[in-house]
């Protein structure tokens, strides 16, 4: 069993108790849990019992892009001289990892010396001690790593982590107090073998890991300390989180240990600069999840306070607040009552309500005054109440805290939303600074977060399972497609009845046909698309091998690695001697070759090969029906029919007319937008896994384009 990396910054008489109590944690934990996952346990002193961290996320630092870097040393290190924070959590995706035309992925060690000259540089001009920063993996800083210690592995040799020997794919970080501990557990998710993007998406847990995570958070819940407050913080949402192998996931995990948060990034602000969750399980057991914009465009950066116990953020775009050269416009984290669409956790209605109003003023200007307003939403949002607070004991020392007291039963409600809070700050040059209007419940009432469409189906659904769906959905789609169509013609030709069926029905005069006019056609379209025996058992063996064998094979790790083969269940790695393993990895990080193949370029040439087929038929309808009308108006007797069949002749057939061919030239035409289509998803795989092993595998490379030729072809008479 491994043991876990223990490392300290507090004096030895806190040491001492904590090696113990941490020894004793592991021999009576799950062994199975702990086998393949190092905890690394830090821990700090923390005076009184608030404490602040900040949050990056998503840096993207580029040999092609230096401004990156340079913003970190000057608006992030500006930024931490002023908030001076407990702690720097670097949230992954530290480097970029692409070319200069951003079209395939690899490590590029130069990005990681500059990441860590650049952290260098924050240290000294922010004067944070250097322990105190905690970095983790993201997708990008694993791409096209085979294996953690690989001598593509450079967050093991750049990193603040590795400078620690904090290598484990769990830190557990503890501010200590008095009588309370804030606790920080991260937690890498990436790949176990980074495959190069775009097959790079999703965190990727195992079973072992979170087990290993419930250890941790259980002993924290049976510590001996009484007040002990819990956030996680990784790389990866939850919708963007695989279950384990075991079918495990980290939500009923996190809900059942009372975490207050999980904090990420990897979503950037391209889908919302507030993506939040609450993830909500039985009774009040749930927590909160909330997605931290990019550095890379925005430079945002995320201020998380926890004040004896409640937690509460302030996401800031440094690029807006920050003056040149290296100033720091004043900002405002209101830590008590905390802002009610974004409740920590929801009190039990028992609970002693707080007396007091906290704020946290970073400013790099000297405060004159700052005052709470309070205001009823329910009286045309009527200033209820100005309360001034006053720096709080311990500010000389370095904590910007402002504390007024006030009586919160004042302030009770049956709504989370009645009642707003601001707080303005003047400094002594008259400048004014105010928060957002904000809703509060001195009860705990959580008010309910509304989040657009597109942050919703982004951040709420699961898209490990939007992906299988997705794809069986496609699969039973192309299977009925093919057979029941097929079905149908068998069971009449072996009748003898299609013909009589189809003439019938289009020289019938009821009003029962016209009502089922579009069914018919539909059915007619599916059964003469699967008429063209070739073109059809072409089609069958072709989904047959899409279904059970490779796609293709490319370099998915390094451009120099192995040799991977992708099917639709995911990679398959074969080993030194040529041996194909039974391991799959990247699912469902594939959805993004995958799913676009099928829903794009199949789906659409299937129907595609069958419209084909049926325009030849209604063409061949037509042109023979014009030429022997007579003829076949002789085997109808009644007047109606005959004239029925007459028009039929001359003029459409299925809703168009045929005038010039114009329904081939535009099924043609449909075929060269999914040869376009093809060609762009074709040349990004080869571009991201190989030229040469992409284009010497025909399922993906060129059998649509036979396909299509062949359909042309065989329908031209």
């Amino acid at each position: 069993m491994n043991s876990p990396a223990i490392s300290s910054s507090s004096p030895l008489p806190l040491f001492i108790p904590f090696f113990f109590s941490s020894f004793l944690f592991f021999s009576s934990a799950d062994k199975t849990a702990v086998t393949s996952e190092l905890v690394s346990r830090e821990f700090f002193p923390m005076e009184g019992d608030l404490a602040w961290i900040i949050q990056v996320s998503d840096l993207h630092l580029s040999a092609y892009h230096p401004k990156r870097a340079e913003d970190l040393v000057g608006l992030l290190g500006s930024a931490i001289r002023v908030i001076r924070p407990d702690l720097l959590l670097v949230t992954g995706d530290i480097t970029d990892a692409k070319n200069k035309k951003r079209t395939s992925t690899r490590q590029d060690e130069s990005e990681w010396i500059q990441y860590s000259d650049t952290m260098d540089a924050l240290v000294k001009q922010s004067g944070l001690e250097r322990r105190r920063i905690f970095d983790i993996r993201g997708n990008h800083d694993k791409y096209g790593v085979p294996y953690v210690g690989s001598t593509l592995d450079f967050f093991s040799v750049h990193s603040i982590s590795s400078q620690f020997n904090r290598l484990g794919t769990i830190q557990s970080i503890s501010l200590v107090g008095e009588d309370r501990r804030y606790i920080f557990l991260g937690i890498d998710d990436t790949m176990r073998i980074g495959l190069r993007g775009p097959s790079n998406l999703f965190g990727h847990p195992s079973a072992n890991r979170i087990h290993t995570v419930e250890a941790e958070l259980q002993y924290w819940d049976n510590h001996p300390v009484a007040f002990v407050t819990k956030v996680v913080f990784g790389h990866f949402p939850m919708s963007f989180t695989a279950s384990a192998e075991t079918g495990e996931r980290y939500e009923p995990v996190f809900a059942r240990h009372s975490i207050s948060a999980y904090i990420c990034g990897h979503l950037h602000s391209k889908f919302g600069k507030q993506l939040w969750r609450l993830h909500t399980f039985k009774a009040l057991s749930h927590f909160w999840e909330w997605e931290l914009g990019d550095w890379k465009e925005f430079r945002f950066i995320r201020i998380l306070a926890i004040d004896r116990g409640d937690v509460s953020f302030l996401d800031m775009e440094l690029l807006s607040i920050s003056e040149p050269p290296n100033g720091f416009k004043t900002s405002i984290l209101v830590t008590y009552p905390m802002d009610s669409r974004s409740m920590s956790r929801v009190k039990e209605h028992t609970q002693l309500v707080r007396n007091d109003i906290n704020a946290l003023v970073f400013s790099v200007q000297r405060i004159i005054n700052v005052t709470a307003n309070i205001f009823d939403s329910w009286r045309a949002v009527k200033l209820m109440e100005e309360i001034p607070l006053q720096p709080a004991s311990g500010s000389s020392n370095g904590k910007p805290l402002y504390h007024a007291k006030w009586n919160a039963e004042n302030y009770v409600s049956a709504s989370a939303t009645r009642y707003w809070l601001q707080v303005r700050v003047i400094d002594f040059k008259g400048e004014q600074t105010a928060t957002e209007l904000r809703p509060f419940s001195v009860e705990g009432k959580t008010a309910g977060f509304s989040s657009s469409l597109l942050a919703f189906l982004v951040f709420d659904l699961q898209w490990e399972q939007v992906f299988y769906f997705l794809k069986w959905s496609n699969i039973y789609f192309l299977v009925l497609l093919l057979c029941l169509p097929k079905l149908l013609n068998l069971f009449m030709e072996r009748n003898s009845s299609y013909q009589k069926w189809a003439m019938s029905a289009f020289i019938s005069s009821s009003p029962s046909f016209y009502q089922r006019k579009f069914l018919f056609r539909l059915l007619w379209f599916l059964m003469e698309g699967s008429r063209t025996k070739k073109l059809w058992y072409a089609m069958v063996i072709y989904l047959l091998y899409l279904l059970t064998m490779p796609w293709f094979w490319g370099h998915a790790t390094s451009e120099k690695g192995n040799i991977f083969e992708l099917c639709l269940s995911g990679w398959r790695m074969r080993t030194s001697s040529g041996e194909t393993t039974s391991e799959w990895i990247g699912i469902p990080d594939s959805m993004t070759i995958t799913l676009p193949f099928m829903y794009f370029i199949i789906t659409p040439l299937f129907l595609l090969i069958y419209s084909f087929s049926a325009e030849r038929s209604a063409s061949f309808f037509h042109s023979s029906q014009n030429n022997n009308c007579s003829d076949n108006q002789m085997n109808f007797q009644t007047e109606n029919n005959r004239t029925f069949l007459q028009s039929f002749c001359t003029t459409e057939f299925l809703g168009y007319k045929f005038c010039a061919g114009w329904p081939r030239k535009a099924f043609v035409l449909a075929g060269a937008v999914i040869a376009c289509l093809h060609l762009k998803l074709v040349s990004g795989v080869m571009e991201a896994y190989g030229a040469a092993p992409v284009m010497l595998s025909p399922a993906v490379s060129w059998m649509p384009w036979l396909f299509l030729l062949a359909a042309i072809y065989s329908t031209l008479k």
